[in-house]
């Protein structure tokens, strides 16, 4: 069995702190140093001078008619339960404690609305709501407005907490909404209502033309849909011949083959910007709009297939520091 040694220049300092006892083999030289060392990190529970602001006297304040807005941190029970007090001069130590939270943060405008609406919520969470889907559609303000109002740079997630409180507020039945919680809600209101504006619907034109629009990425489609017998020409090229992927041509006329019309309508297609893909999934927008003003009643089969929301997605940009190892894009000036 191996056994390891301390070096003999930590032996004494181990045996000086486990032991209660004074140590007579101590250097000379070490001794000095060992008993500043203690009163140096010596302990005391009473609070020296000049390290702390005064301690604050409530009893001369009470008797001048003064009580300010702080919470008291008493000192901690003694073991007999009693309430200790300073021995010398009988004051309490105490904090002053913020009102509001956003005395701790860099968003005080944020946080004090967060706060005022989490109030509203919880003062009036016992009034009669509406049912879902019957509350007023109301449109909030939007993330870039809140920005723009308070002059702070509030996350998407922080902001859907003001927008998740302003909800629950707008659900409590309007006959019964107290005044202060219609003026939250008229604060956080936008100035236009887009749930008044109504989409014009397309015209079919004499010639018995639909006119539908789409987008995709930086794509755009224009596609007149017209009855027949399922003629599809794109910029004046057949379908093969304008797109030679499978899944692409599938795409443009996926409004015509979910609903089974392939055989029944002709479409000519306009298409610019972007790549082939992007074309090809605006397109598929733009027949589907084109499809609707024909038939109306196939918007719900639209729907369900994709055709009639436009994808918001886009290609993040390029950045300079988001490469491979050991690779050199052609854009970054060396």
């Amino acid at each position: 069995m191996k056994v390891s040694w301390l070096p003999p220049s930590l032996r004494g300092g181990l045996r000086c702190a486990c032991s209660g006892r004074p140590i007579a083999s101590l250097s000379p030289l070490r001794q000095p140093f060992l008993s500043t060392s203690a009163k140096q990190f010596s302990t005391t529970s009473r609070t020296r001078a000049g390290i702390a602001a005064p301690e604050i006297d409530f009893d001369e304040l009470e008797d001048n008619n003064f009580v300010p807005d702080l919470q008291v941190a008493k000192k901690k029970e003694d073991t007999n339960g009693s309430q200790r007090k300073d021995q010398d001069n009988g004051v309490f130590y105490a904090r002053v404690v913020p009102e509001s939270r956003s005395y701790f943060g860099a968003q005080p405008i944020f946080i004090d609305t967060l706060i005022t609406l989490r109030r509203l919520v919880r003062k009036y969470a016992a009034l009669p709501t509406v049912k879902a889907g019957e509350a007023p559609r109301v449109a909030f303000r939007t993330l870039a407005d809140y920005r723009n109002t308070s002059g702070e740079t509030v996350g998407a997630s922080k902001y859907s907490q003001i927008v998740e409180a302003l909800r629950r507020l707008n659900h409590i039945h309007p006959s019964l909404r107290p005044k202060e919680v219609v003026d939250a809600l008229n604060t956080h209101k936008r100035d236009i209502n887009p749930f008044d504006n109504k989409t014009k619907p397309i015209q079919i034109d004499r010639f018995g033309r639909a006119l539908g629009v789409g987008k995709r990425k930086s794509s755009t489609a224009r596609a007149f849909l017209v009855e027949g017998t399922g003629e599809v020409l794109v910029n004046g090229k057949t379908l093969v011949d304008a797109f030679a992927r499978v899944h692409d041509r599938e795409s443009a006329i996926w409004a015509l083959k979910s609903t089974d019309r392939l055989d029944k309508y002709n479409v000519w297609a306009l298409c610019s910007g972007g790549g082939t893909t992007g074309q090809a999934e605006a397109l598929t927008l733009a027949v589907g709009k084109a499809l609707i003003a024909h038939e109306p009643m196939l918007k719900p089969a639209l729907r369900r297939a994709g055709c009639v929301t436009r994808d918001p997605r886009r290609v993040e940009r390029k950045k300079a520091g988001h490469v491979k190892a050991r690779k050199m894009p052609t854009w970054v000036k060396r």
